[in-house]
């Protein structure tokens, strides 16, 4: 969660988290794409992948892994987010196709999509985790890279905002299931819900907690 920071000490963290891009600007790149995803493990919605283009450095307060922001400073950030970078775009992969391919393709055709959707073509892409996506120019994969990389945390920040307004909307559709709460992850609420109610159509039938429930 997010703290008061000590407007110097967070200055000093904002410079450092952009380590990865500022090596990529001194090899003469311009513009620099973070690519991260959310929504790997829930049982039910998408998978959701954003992009983002920077050609500076992106100097917001409290900007960071979207894990450990709360939900009011995630969707602040996101908002300055949009306005303030060169260029930014979300993709779905809904939890149909993921039965279809599986997990694992559908979270790399998720941020491939999100780079496709970009208006401005990247010089060198910057990738969260350990898995390259297709792209025809340099990129580098980064283990926690949300936590470690300023266009990385925030793409995680605009995926992390647009799946969990998704997942809030659904909540509407179906608040016999507490998608609100959370978000499709498998709680004990979500399992309960799902051995009394039986699955919804925006469940992941090929996940075991799911398909014992599918009716």
């Amino acid at each position: 969660m997010t703290r008061h920071h000590d407007p110097i000490a967070e200055r000093t963290r904002l410079e450092a988290l952009h380590q990865y891009e500022r090596e990529a600007w001194a090899q003469g790149f311009s513009f620099v794409a973070g690519v991260d995803e959310v929504g790997r493990g829930p049982l039910a919605g998408p998978v959701v992948a954003a992009a983002v283009v920077l050609d500076r450095p992106l100097l917001l307060p409290y900007l960071n892994d979207s894990k450990r922001l709360t939900a009011s400073r995630r969707t602040l950030l996101a908002a300055q987010i949009r306005e303030t970078v060169v260029d930014w775009a979300i993709a779905e992969i809904g939890n149909e196709e993921i039965d279809r391919c599986g997990i694992g393709i559908a979270v790399r055709v998720a941020m491939e999509r999100a780079l496709a959707a970009l208006q401005y073509r990247p010089d060198t892409l910057l990738v969260d985790g350990t898995q390259s996506i297709a792209f025809t120019g340099v990129q580098r994969t980064i283990i926690g890279g949300d936590g470690l990389c300023a266009s990385i945390a925030a793409a995680s920040i605009l995926a992390k905002v647009h799946r969990d307004a998704l997942l809030e909307e659904y909540d509407r559709l179906h608040p016999e299931y507490g998608f609100a709460q959370h978000k499709g992850y498998g709680t004990a609420a979500h399992l309960a819900a799902l051995a009394r109610c039986g699955a919804t159509p925006l469940h992941r039938r090929s996940f075991a907690p799911v398909r014992v429930h599918t009716r």
